[in-house]
């Protein structure tokens, strides 16, 4: 049997006044009709900036400086007659005017408006990457219940963060729903997405929320997407076999660490860069760093691959 090779294709999300630039495949192309990010294949000796630079050159006459691309996300997809390994890098900095050089049907649409049915499959994750912020905020400890909504209320108006998760390990039941109450109503009025922690039950219970983090002992009794579209689904891993797993149920994002020593897992040593490098490396969904990090280590998650950070301690105030 022949071994399918696999093709390095550079992918340009450009973006201009809260917009992106988004093209139409021809429909004599494999994926005919299906709408796609301007980009194409690295050519042997080209860096991937390189061939994006020429790709987006060639298809839309616009003008970009190598040193102006960002890392977004690394996908992996097989399918089936063909692999390919697509490399995302953003710009909002392309220079003049886009026109379709090779008969394309080009515009310019809102991130919102970037449905899942109308590109190829591999590229889900890159619209799930593009709608999601580079901090995931995590909810701390409290010594109660009226302590928990003052800080949650406090972090939610000087950190600002846009999506939050309510973990609280220690309430179950009802507590934990009360809990959820106080905590979508607040998240509601600061424009805040909140997901909850725990069995996929929640979301029948508060429908309200953005959607559902499955810790590994929940994420493992499930052998597929437990959540409707249009909720966002996360999942706490740790090693390869729980990111092919999260992959296998359509997690929108997941997070991976403990990268650092962190004081919430005083007996856990950190994986470091190196080796959270290696796993986010087999993740085909956004990745979000977590265990011991700041703000000041975003930059070192997204060199690494990483959509951004998780964690308490930013955002959390101590009151």
């Amino acid at each position: 049997m022949t071994a399918v090779r696999e093709i390095h294709v550079a992918v340009g999300v450009i973006f201009r006044q809260g917009k992106v630039l988004i093209a139409r495949r021809p429909d004599h192309v494999h994926q005919g009709g299906l709408l796609e990010f301007p980009g194409g294949k690295v050519e042997a000796g080209e860096t991937v900036q390189q061939a994006l630079v020429r790709e987006i050159r060639e298809e839309t006459g616009l003008r970009i400086a190598p040193d102006a691309l960002e890392p977004v996300i690394e996908i992996r997809h097989d399918y089936g007659d063909k692999q390919v390994f697509l490399d995302v890098w953003t710009t909002s900095s392309a220079q003049g005017s886009p026109e379709g050089r090779e008969g394309q049907e080009i515009r310019w649409l809102d991130v919102r408006d970037l449905a899942d049915a109308d590109f190829p499959a591999a590229n889900r994750p890159i619209i799930r990457a593009l709608r999601l912020p580079h901090q995931y905020a995590i909810t701390g400890a409290a010594a109660d219940a009226t302590g928990y909504l003052r800080q949650l209320e406090q972090g939610l108006r000087t950190a600002k963060p846009q999506l939050c998760l309510l973990r609280a390990p220690n309430l179950g039941g009802d507590a934990y729903a009360q809990l959820a109450a106080w905590s979508l109503e607040a998240c509601r009025a600061s424009g805040v997405k909140l997901l909850l922690h725990g069995s996929a039950s929640l979301l029948e219970h508060f429908p309200a929320a953005c959607g559902l983090h499955l810790p590994w002992h929940e994420a493992r009794q499930h052998s597929a997407r437990p959540v409707p579209d249009g909720y966002l689904l996360a999942v706490s891993c740790h090693n390869e076999q729980e990111i092919a797993h999260a992959c296998q149920l359509q997690a929108d994002f997941i997070t991976l660490g403990p990268v650092m020593p962190t004081p919430s897992h005083p007996g856990a040593t950190g994986i470091g860069w190196r080796r959270f490098r290696e796993l986010v490396a087999a993740s085909t969904v956004p990745v979000f760093a977590l265990g011991g990090l700041s703000l000041t280590d975003i930059a070192e998650a997204r060199r690494a691959g990483a959509q951004g950070i998780a964690g308490i301690s930013f955002w959390w105030p101590d009151l």
